[in-house]
């Protein structure tokens, strides 16, 4: 299921970033929100753990400054993202090895809004010269998140 229906995928992209996506990017997009919020969890994994924890707390998740900021943008946005779709992403993935606080499994919607906000930027960044990116500036820019998640 995505994580949002095309319309409001098209909406958000030019809100958040003045860019032009179509259906047949959001699959890119939903994978990078499913990879991305996977990732926050296994390091919110190995946090837990290393604070003698057995459940993921919200701190325990690396929420940088930048993701930060992007989470208050997408909150500015007045978009929503529903919780049932990401928490069956996270389920249909290997399993992290312990549960999320209901807290941590509340935030999941502004984390996704917020990966999804510094997504449309870095895409606008990499693709300056057009409102439509190409598939090869997809590309860069999940090379670039995965070189910070």
């Amino acid at each position: 299921m995505p994580v949002m229906g095309i319309p409001k995928f098209e909406r958000f992209f030019r809100a958040a970033a003045g860019l032009d996506v179509n259906k047949n990017d959001l699959k890119r997009y939903n994978d990078f929100v499913d990879a991305k919020l996977y990732d926050l969890f296994l390091i919110g994994t190995a946090n837990a753990k290393a604070n003698d924890r057995d459940i993921i707390e919200p701190q325990d998740l690396p929420v940088t400054r930048g993701l930060q900021e992007s989470i208050h943008a997408f909150n500015k946005l007045e978009e929503g993202i529903e919780l049932r779709p990401l928490l069956d992403q996270l389920a249909a993935r290997p399993a992290l090895g312990m549960e999320a606080a209901e807290d941590t499994q509340q935030r999941l919607p502004v984390l996704a809004g917020g990966l999804s906000v510094a997504l449309a930027r870095a895409l606008k960044t990499i693709a300056r010269d057009t409102r439509r990116p190409s598939t090869d500036q997809w590309d860069e820019a999940f090379e670039l998140f995965d070189l910070l998640i």
